[in-house]
């Protein structure tokens, strides 16, 4: 059933307004992937090192989910609708900055406030669909939501090889950003128009800005030496920057529980942390995230820069994971209410013997290797992560109180995103400090070791998260 409460006014239908949110969606999450086929075009383009190509792709996740809950208090406060549309017209812009990039400065920093415009307009997604929706609806539109995620991200490699095809070694990189830009040129206004407003507009809501800036410099203390600090070769500030991140959450803990205390609004609601089903939740995307994403950063470098494959057919490759998650996100609210958390049990087991099997094949075939001998396993990790990203969410944001959907949809959205940064950035530093290139061994021969090591990194997170699992409610909390 469709859910119009007074809390909003509605000018369309909720599908056509749930369509114009996916296109959203697409645009942002198909950004966490679509620069990793390009990475070696911009690697060589304006010539910029490892520890930068790890920063375009991390960088964008950790701005990202920096903001998002300080967009959905805002969201709450001023209305989804408005940080949809400033945080979507942002975006275009990045991306408009980053196609015109001339070095690694412009690139990270264009690619930073990208990432600032995708997560300021990202939690007004899924707090649509809480007011809009309810039910067995709202599970569905989960349902859908979670296979533009999946597909999105799956198919971000596949889209950016066919750009880059078209626009050749030199440019086509430059054609991954501008595709945003028509998209975002024709969806800006469709939102002004069809968006609904929420009546939430006179409610006062603090903004945790010291909380915001805690947060910021603990995630900091750690990307920066996972990202720089194997290129540096692991310098006594890497290390001192590594112990100082936990002072630093331990600090935010602190902070965030002062302001709750005081009954205010702080940037991290520590009572739901503090429940075992929305800290599980939250912990669970972390590592999740982190083991999934960053396959494609790997699996890209290694068949260009190591194999010395096309850029187009590194994108088909990624093709086979991208269909076991569309067809498995697409039925997963189903499986969900049959099999209860059984159903996230089943895709982390399914992503975790995806990633072994991928592991083992390379392994035997190492240099010889063809996208067709690897199209199964990704299948199969592909239909796994179809039945994970969006079970997990509903499973968490049911038991959520109304008044705080905003910030319990951004916490959780955070929780997918930082797991992205922090795993491109540990995974990529297990990749690039396994490969050794001598003259007995060649540089596909490098690469090739490289990949090995890092899946199975990739595969003992996914089993972490399997573990996880068993945090969250036997079935979903009902309404």
């Amino acid at each position: 059933m469709i859910k119009t409460p007074q809390t909003i006014s509605l000018t369309t239908s909720p599908k056509k307004t749930f369509a114009i949110l996916l296109i959203g969606a697409f645009m942002a999450l198909l950004d966490v992937t679509i620069v990793n086929v390009a990475l070696p075009s911009i690697e060589h383009g304006i010539n910029v090192s490892t520890s930068t190509l790890v920063w375009i792709v991390s960088g964008y996740a950790l701005t990202f989910g920096l903001v998002l809950i300080l967009s959905g208090r805002l969201g709450d406060r001023f209305g989804h609708k408005w940080t949809f549309l400033v945080g979507l017209s942002v975006f275009t812009l990045a991306s408009l900055s980053c196609s015109l990039a001339q070095n690694s400065s412009d690139i990270i920093v264009s690619r930073l406030v990208q990432g600032i415009g995708a997560g300021f307009f990202s939690p007004a997604i899924t707090s649509f669909i809480q007011i809009l929706f309810t039910g067995k609806e709202r599970s569905k539109a989960f349902g859908v939501y979670g296979a533009i995620v999946g597909l999105s991200t799956a198919l971000g490699p596949l889209i950016g090889g066919l750009l880059i095809q078209a626009g050749g070694i030199h440019w086509g990189w430059r054609l991954v950003f501008l595709v945003n830009l028509p998209i975002g040129i024709i969806t800006v206004p469709l939102a002004f128009l069809m968006l609904p407003e929420t009546s939430d507009l006179g409610q006062k809501h603090n903004f945790d800005f010291i909380g915001l800036a805690i947060l910021t410099i603990g995630l900091l203390l750690l990307l920066v030496p996972l990202v720089d600090g194997q290129s540096a070769g692991w310098p006594l500030w890497s290390f001192i920057c590594l112990i100082l991140a936990i002072p630093s959450f331990f600090l935010l803990w602190i902070w965030e529980s002062h302001l709750d205390q005081l009954s205010k609004e702080p940037l991290i609601t520590t009572r739901l942390l503090k429940q075992l089903h929305f800290a599980g939740g939250s912990l669970l995307a972390i590592v999740y995230f982190a083991a999934f994403t960053s396959i494609f950063f790997i699996l890209s470098v290694l068949w260009q820069d190591g194999l010395n494959r096309s850029a187009l057919t590194t994108g088909f490759m990624i093709v086979p994971f991208a269909l076991g998650s569309m067809i498995s996100a697409s039925q997963s609210h189903k499986a969900s209410a049959k099999l209860g958390r059984w159903v996230l049990v089943i895709g982390c087991f399914l992503v975790a013997l995806g990633l072994f099997s991928l592991d083992i094949i390379l392994h035997f075939h190492n240099t010889n290797i063809k996208a067709g001998y690897i199209a199964l396993p990704l299948v199969i990790a592909g239909i796994g992560n179809g039945l994970v990203i969006a079970p997990n969410q509903d499973f968490v944001l049911k038991s959520v109180k109304p008044n705080e959907i905003g910030s319990a949809s951004g916490l959780l959205t955070t929780s997918q995103r930082v797991g992205t940064a922090l795993g491109i950035a540990a995974i990529g530093t297990v990749f690039f400090s396994s490969i050794h290139i001598n003259s007995n061994h060649d540089l596909a021969q490098a690469f090739s070791h490289g990949a090995q090591v890092a899946l199975i990194a990739n595969t003992g997170l996914a089993i972490t998260a399997l573990v996880l699992v068993f945090l969250l409610p036997k079935k979903i909390p009902t309404e």
